[in-house]
């Protein structure tokens, strides 16, 4: 019996496709090997399922990969927000360390200058304690002479009193320096006294230097003699500590019946020579004074007025003698008797006082005239203060009242000599009572 031989292709299992299309293979036995068309209706069936598959697949697929894409973007957004948060925790840190350290930096300074001052300034209290104890403008060149150095270098005394007199020493200068300053800032005071050897020189002249000598500087005192300088008078004035001139008049005058009159144009004429700038006031021996009239006179521009309060000749009635004020403008004058009231200006020696510049320097004041100023010897006794006011001013509108609306007498008149000619009168009239109590 033959045998038949056929190469035979793989056979395709049932339900598997072949591109794309699935059919459905028969057994050998059968009578053809290949899908006929007999087969149709089952092979579109067959073929739509394997379709759906398919799709089922992409759609799978295409979820899956939204999935994974939603999946990625978290982590994504993770790792950019993981580095937000280090660069704000490295700024965070970089910003802390620099505040760190901008904040110390006083601290490290402070410690530094106190160091330098510790050893420089150790003992600047003590320095302070000593300074209250005394006037440090007046006394301490003084003091500072007197503090013991000594000449070795090395030791911790030494040092301590070399910064000792280098901080008083500097203290010293600034102090003087500030004082300067303001004895500037104040204007020059001419007291003019005339004077004679007389029983009552030596008590009229100390009371009046006590009284100058409370008087802030700067301030000069120009006593005039008649003649000569004679030794009591300038024995006197070296003991007093204030700053004076001591002038003479050297007028050869046998009768002189006003002695004083001479003696401050003496005085006017040593001002006008050299030139000083201040307040001039005449200053006589026997009167007292207010030690606030001298503080009001540093106020005057050009000149001022006051009033002067003089007791009666039976010592019970006060007279005023001086200007009448509305508030610093004066209206009026004190008179006292029928000669004063035909006077220009009714007031006393001692009731004004006027800028020494007046003297010097006409062009400034727009004087009339280019003569100088000077007390008349020639004028009556009653009018030799109008006379001279009026070479000075020209009415009251050039004036200035002191204090305010003359509110109170700043100069008494009180000549002993003239109530009581003999001094031991005086004497028992004042200090009989003391001496009964003490017998």
């Amino acid at each position: 019996m033959a045998s038949i031989r056929r190469t035979l292709s793989p056979v395709p299992r049932p339900g598997s496709t072949m591109n794309g299309e699935a059919c459905l293979v028969a057994s050998p036995l059968s009578k053809s090997s290949s899908c006929t068309h007999s087969y149709t209706p089952t092979g579109t069936l067959l073929s739509s399922l394997g379709s759906l598959d398919y799709a089922l697949c992409k759609v799978q697929t295409f979820v899956l990969g939204l999935l994974s894409r939603r999946s990625s973007r978290p982590l994504e957004r993770s790792k950019l927000k993981g580095l937000i948060w280090r660069r704000a925790l490295l700024q965070f840190f970089i910003c802390f360390v620099l505040g760190v350290f901008i904040g110390l930096t006083p601290f490290v300074s402070l410690n530094l200058s106190t160091n330098f001052i510790s050893k420089h300034q150790a003992f600047s209290f003590e320095v302070e304690e000593n300074a209250r104890s005394y006037d440090v403008s007046r006394n301490v060149t003084s003091t500072t002479e007197n503090l013991p150095i000594v000449d070795n270098s090395t030791s911790e005394p030494n040092l301590v009193h070399v910064e000792l007199k280098k901080e008083i020493a500097n203290n010293a200068s600034f102090n003087q320096s500030l004082e300067q300053e303001f004895m500037l800032s104040r204007k020059l005071l001419i007291i003019v006294t005339p004077t004679e050897t007389r029983p009552f020189q030596a008590y009229y002249l100390n009371r009046l230097a006590y009284g100058l000598k409370l008087v802030p500087s700067p301030l000069l005192w120009i006593v005039v003699e008649m003649n000569s300088q004679s030794v009591e008078t300038a024995d006197i004035l070296r003991r007093t500590g204030v700053m004076y001139r001591h002038l003479v008049c050297c007028k050869n005058l046998t009768d002189v019946k006003e002695k004083n009159v001479h003696l401050r144009n003496v005085a006017l004429s040593h001002i006008e020579t050299h030139h000083l700038d201040g307040i001039v006031y005449f200053a006589d021996e026997y009167n007292i004074y207010s030690a606030d009239l001298f503080e009001q006179m540093r106020q005057i521009s050009r000149f001022g007025t006051w009033i002067v309060a003089r007791l009666a000749e039976n010592n019970r009635n006060v007279i005023l003698q001086g200007p009448i004020c509305n508030a610093s403008l004066v209206i009026g004058w004190h008179t006292e008797g029928r000669a004063k009231r035909f006077q220009r200006f009714s007031a006393e020696i001692s009731g004004f006082a006027f800028n020494s510049t007046i003297l010097w320097d006409p062009k400034r004041w727009h004087r009339p005239t280019l003569e100088p100023i000077r007390q008349s010897d020639t004028a009556r006794a009653g009018s030799q203060v109008s006379t001279f006011i009026e070479q000075v001013v020209e009415d009251e509108s050039q004036m200035e009242c002191l204090p305010m609306h003359c509110s109170r007498i700043m100069v008494w008149q009180f000549n002993t000599e003239i109530l009581y000619p003999y001094p031991h009168e005086w004497l028992v009239k004042n200090y009989s009572s003391t001496i009964t109590s003490v017998g």
